[in-house]
């Protein structure tokens, strides 16, 4: 069974380019033929390719070395060394690649990026593969007529990389184990997560695509938080980064529990042990299974307990609030949007060339 996998270590390599050969033409009726031998072949390059139908690394667990394909050898009659082929590594979108030992950040593959999202298919070359070696053919000059020497191929490149996925959505979904989480995502998407009435029903995150005014809406459903789940309980919180870009989080609060009041707090002090900068994301509170009797009597307190909170309360099963809760998420993320363009748009006015008058400079 394939599992979820957010992190990977792999080693990747490019390919030697192939040695130049030392050869002569030899033929009938052609005496003092001269060097004739072929250069070697380009060593093959370790690429990444962006593939949106991917959702988890689970594959490079299964496979942690990535080589790309030696180039071959010249040959005789000046025939060219076949290039190797190149390692190809396919990634989801939000990848994160950084250097296993120092790291470093070498690529981030986020649809984040102010110049636009990245398209599918989309290349990095990592590694170029070593060059092919000169055959003796180049190095025969009027003083040197019959060269027996030929160019070795170049080395290729070997790194050994830290893979992370961080996954690209635009509303997160936390609360505790049975806040409903899971069966908004089944209400909003075609996402069929697990659902079932006992804690930690989901193990894995789960993404769904709301579609809100012609408008495609990613929405994470992050497994289940509980007090004390910086320090390891439970799941943990190592599935928070996976809301780390997002637009908005939605804190879902079971209205039918009893301690309802402590739940928003309590999740938002595990969030700041996690990150503090994932704690000050825009935020909206919704309180959740309005349906039920017990519910509906904490309703009327919801909203004047967390009076400088945006809050709602919806109803999966008989679909109360429902309808402008997909108005908010829609706003949210369109402000978030303006906000990152405008925020882009300031940094490049940074780098912009100005002309200064050489007489006006200090001397």
């Amino acid at each position: 069974m394939i599992k979820f996998a957010d992190e990977a270590i792999i080693t990747v390599a490019s390919g030697k380019g192939g040695d130049g050969c030392v050869a002569f033409r030899r033929e009938k009726f052609i005496p003092f033929g001269g060097p004739a031998g072929g250069d070697g072949g380009r060593g093959g390059d370790v690429i990444f390719v962006v593939k949106r139908n991917l959702r988890t690394l689970a594959y490079l667990r299964y496979r942690q070395n990535f080589r790309a394909q030696n180039g071959q050898p010249g040959m005789g009659k000046n025939m060219h060394g076949r290039d190797g082929e190149d390692a190809i590594i396919e990634v989801p979108p939000g990848t994160i690649i950084r250097d296993a030992e120092t790291g470093e950040i070498l690529k981030d593959f986020s649809t984040r990026a102010w110049k636009g999202a990245l398209q599918e298919g989309e290349r990095w070359v990592f590694l170029k593969g070593g060059k092919g070696g000169w055959g003796n053919t180049h190095y025969k000059n009027s003083v040197n007529q019959a060269p027996h020497f030929a160019q070795p191929g170049q080395p290729g490149q070997e790194r050994k990389l830290k893979i992370e996925l961080s996954l690209i959505a635009d509303i997160g979904l936390v609360g505790f184990p049975n806040a409903g989480k899971s069966s908004l995502l089944d209400y909003f998407t075609n996402a069929r997560p697990k659902i079932a009435p006992y804690p930690f029903t989901t193990k894995i995150p789960n993404l769904g695509v709301l579609t809100v005014n012609d408008r495609d809406i990613i929405l994470a459903d992050i497994p289940g938080i509980i007090e004390g789940a910086h320090e390891g309980a439970g799941l943990g919180i190592r599935f928070l980064k996976h809301i780390a870009r997002t637009a908005c989080l939605a804190f879902l609060i079971d209205l039918s529990d009893d301690n309802w009041r402590s739940a928003f707090p309590t999740l938002l002090h595990e969030l700041e042990m996690f990150s503090s900068e994932l704690a000050k994301k825009p935020r909206i509170l919704l309180g959740t299974k309005l349906d039920l009797p017990e519910a509906q009597e904490h309703s009327k307190d919801f909203y004047a307990a967390f009076p400088e909170e945006q809050a709602y309360c919806i109803s999966v099963f008989s679909g109360a609030g429902l309808d402008q809760l997909k108005q908010v998420f829609f706003e949210k993320v369109e402000a978030h949007e303006a906000s990152e363009l405008h925020s882009a748009a300031e940094t490049e006015s940074l780098f912009e060339t100005i002309d200064f008058d050489d007489e006006e400079l200090p001397e």
